[in-house]
């Protein structure tokens, strides 16, 4: 994706561009981070990245995040339309979702299933740096 200005990016018509389901679309670039939206339904799965916390918005819908301490107690974020959280780096987390759409902010070139992952990746879940737009 080219980092120079371009035209602005509206997220209702980038989000209806596509279908898939956790497959990130780049929608702008700063500095060293990647802007990417996503549709989200069913279960991701637990990762979980060493050096970067993760931001999230929610631009529709719901979006769940699982927690995972390092005792192995789990704990489970609700979100709704509007609402932000960021994961810490180093925590050990599953997205699910009843259907929505989140935004997101990482380091460009990070991975969407993390530095390590639990299991198998199912094949609603794609595991990419992230997609151009269109």
């Amino acid at each position: 994706m080219d980092s120079s200005p371009t035209k602005p990016v509206n997220l209702t018509e980038a989000l209806a561009s596509f279908d898939d389901v956790y497959s990130p679309r780049i929608v702008a670039r700063m500095n060293d981070y990647d802007v990417r939206i996503a549709h989200a339904e069913g279960e991701h799965v637990w990762h979980v990245h060493e050096d970067t916390d993760e931001f999230f918005l929610v631009l529709d819908g719901r979006f769940d995040i699982a927690l995972r301490a390092a005792d192995g107690s789990e704990s489970v974020v609700e979100l709704h339309k509007g609402d932000v959280y960021v994961v810490p780096k180093g925590t050990e987390h599953k997205p699910s979702s009843p259907g929505g759409s989140i935004l997101m902010f990482e380091p460009s070139g990070t991975k969407s299933t993390g530095d390590r992952h639990e299991g198998e990746i199912p094949d609603h879940v794609d595991s990419t740096t992230g997609h151009a737009l269109g």
